[in-house]
């Protein structure tokens, strides 16, 4: 025992062992190449990016300069020998005070990653002279002097500016373009060093690249051989065999040595298969036979054919059971619908048919109908209990439900079935004769055809409802439903007829009562507009005759009428808005009993009496006036009217 414990646990040379083996000095070399890679790339990478960021950029720059300071000098003799060429002198103008600072910035920041100290200081002193040269004489001695037709006509000052171009610009721009011309120099070799150095390296990376790649093909090959050598022999012996397997054959041939490895476990599993094939075709045979009760164990939890063959024998056992439940369900949605066709006038009877065949039907032990109540638009929906099966019928008298309240509620609100198999505790209790007890199931099932739900059906059990019984439950459910809607609207049309009837015969009063009401109308009306003639006769005279005012309670003035602009002097839009002491003397407007005038009049006392008033012309007149509070109908003061007349 203990040495078959020491053979099982002593390393093996297995076909992956050989395979990983032969892979890991693969992997070794591919790491190592790619090391090499890595390595050589990131020289070549680091050399590129100094050319593409600072020599390339620098080179480019320092020429692009060598274009500028020869532009310049081209622009600034084109402005002292071409004097209407305008474009060429906006151009100068651009040159000198944008793309002049602009070159100068980024040459700027390319100067500190030079190689060189001098070629910096070549540079800056490049800045310092290209500076003097467009300050000292480009602006000064040129474009300064040369600005109006004037000065090109002066000769003195053309002559100048010519002489500056001759003696100063040309040959200072010769200069620095030959300083420049030598800073470029430089960095053309320094570009130079730098395309040599990316050359090296990738003709370097080229040469490990080959050496490790022809190492890599060496490598493989052998390991190709050996794993071709410790593999093939094995494999055509069990090769023969499943050639034999494949005809039919049951072999009971065996390898007679096996080697330590997978190809060992094959020829194992090999005779395993054999072994199972035989008590494979013996379980089909007693299938064939019409044998559904006989067991068998398949070779594995993966044997196709064996799973297979239990799944036929199960499936060919289930259709038996399915055609009893297919009649049982045929059958009872004949039932329920022979009960629906006869009890389609009585919607309580109609319910108790329900529920009660239906408990029995499932062979359950209780349930319930509720069906929705009619509700005004305003009032919350409701349903109620219309009959139940072995209930606590006490308890759930007159029973009501709000959308969403409990099970059956939520049910109702959702509109999808409910069903419980761990029915929480004193939920519903199951009553016998022998005591009671919390049901297994609660299957509650919404009456809904066309998204309109006129109520649930509920059913409690002992028994685990299968789903077949559940989908039975939905389907007669949209009958139920049908047939709810049918019973509801016969009664609503045989309500709706009395009640139109009734409503016939209070219409015949109520119009004869309409009639009588209107020729009331019509002779009060007829009196109001007498009495509106009246009333406006009334207060034409008046504003013909008298001066009228309209004031608000505080006394501004509102509304005034043409004799009351003639007794004062005013016209409209100097007297609208104003208040009442315009018209009062100095003494009464100053005086606690005007103040005093107008709070009573706010309060609803009116004021008559003679009083002393001043007109637009400062003359004193008197006037004999009445004011009336005018009040709304809730009794409050919101004007005061004032009716005048002068004493002469």
């Amino acid at each position: 025992m203990e040495e078959k414990d020491k053979r099982r646990f002593r390393f093996r040379l297995t076909i992956g062992n050989k395979i990983l083996g032969g892979f890991l000095i693969l992997i070794v070399l591919f790491i190592l190449n790619g090391t090499i890679i890595f390595w050589k790339g990131n020289e070549i990478n680091n050399v590129v990016n100094s050319s593409s960021q600072i020599y390339r950029p620098s080179q480019d720059a320092i020429k692009e300069f060598i274009l500028l300071v020869t532009r310049s000098k081209m622009l600034v003799t084109n402005w002292v020998y071409l004097q209407t060429n305008q474009e060429d002198k906006n151009a100068l103008r651009q040159l000198q005070d944008y793309d002049y600072p602009a070159l100068r910035e980024r040459i700027t920041k390319l100067m500190p990653t030079w190689e060189s100290d001098s070629q910096r200081a070549w540079m800056d002193t490049v800045f310092l002279k290209f500076d003097t040269l467009i300050n000292d004489v480009q602006k000064k001695s040129v474009m300064a002097n040369l600005q109006s037709f004037e000065n090109y006509e002066d000769p003195l000052t053309k002559l100048l500016a010519e002489d500056a171009v001759e003696s100063q610009v040309i040959p200072r721009t010769t200069d620095l373009i030959n300083r420049l011309n030598r800073i470029a120099k430089k960095q053309d070799d320094v570009t130079e060093r730098s395309d040599a150095e990316i050359k090296d390296s990738i003709k370097s990376l080229q040469t490990y690249t080959l050496v490790l790649g022809l190492s890599l093909i060496v490598i493989g090959l052998a390991s190709a051989l050996f794993l071709r050598r410790s593999i093939t022999r094995p494999v055509n012996f069990l090769k023969n065999v499943i050639v034999k397997l494949g005809k039919g054959e049951l072999v009971e041939e065996k390898q007679a040595q096996a080697s330590n490895d997978e190809i060992g476990e094959m020829a194992a599993a090999m005779d395993n298969l054999v072994s199972g094939l035989k008590s494979t075709s013996l379980f089909a045979e007693n299938i064939g036979n019409g044998n559904y009760q006989m067991e068998f164990k398949p070779l594995s939890e993966h044997d196709v054919l064996g799973n297979a063959l239990i799944n036929m024998r199960n499936n060919l056992a289930k259709v038996s059971e399915d055609d009893k439940r297919r009649n049982w369900a045929t059958e009872g949605l004949a039932k329920f619908a022979e009960i629906l066709r006869t009890n389609n006038s009585d919607l309580i009877k109609l319910s108790d048919e329900i529920i009660g065949n239906l408990v029995k039907y499932l062979k359950a032990n209780q349930g319930a109908l509720y069906i929705a109540d009619d509700a005004a638009a305003d009032e919350e929906a409701t349903m109620s209990m219309k009959a139940c099966y072995a209930w606590d019928k006490k308890k759930f008298l007159n029973h009501k439900i709000y959308k969403g309240e409990g099970l059956a509620g939520q049910a109702w609100q959702e509109g999808d079935t409910v069903y419980l198999t761990e029915v929480p505790q004193n939920y519903v209790r199951i009553v016998s004769g022998l005591g009671d007890a919390n049901p297994t199931s609660v299957l509650i099932v919404p009456l809904k055809i066309n998204d309109q739900i006129f109520g649930v059906v509920e059913i409690a059990s002992f028994n685990v409802l299968q789903e077949f019984e559940i989908e039975f439950v939905q389907k007669i459910a949209e009958s139920i439903a049908s047939s709810i809607a049918s019973v509801k609207i016969n009664a609503r049309t045989q309500r709706l007829l009395e009640e139109s009837q009734e409503m016939t015969e209070q219409m015949r009063a109520q119009e004869e009562e309409m009639r009588q009401n209107m020729e009331e109308l019509q002779a009060t009306q007829e009196e109001m507009q007498r009495s509106q003639a009246e009333t406006e006769s009334t207060l034409n005279a008046i504003h013909s005759s008298l001066a009228v005012a309209d004031y608000n309670t505080d006394g501004t003035i509102n509304k005034v009428n043409s004799n009351f602009l003639e007794l004062f002097g005013y016209t409209q839009d100097e007297i609208v808005g104003e208040h009442h002491r315009i018209l009062t003397t100095k003494e009464e407007k100053n005086s606690e009993e005007y103040r005093q005038f107008w709070r009573d009049l706010s309060s609803g006392y009116p004021k008559k009496g003679v009083f002393k008033r001043i007109n637009r012309k400062g003359e004193i007149i008197s006037i004999r006036a009445s004011f009336s509070p005018i009040k709304n109908r809730s009794g409050e003061v919101v004007k005061v009217m004032e009716i005048a007349y002068e004493l002469r």
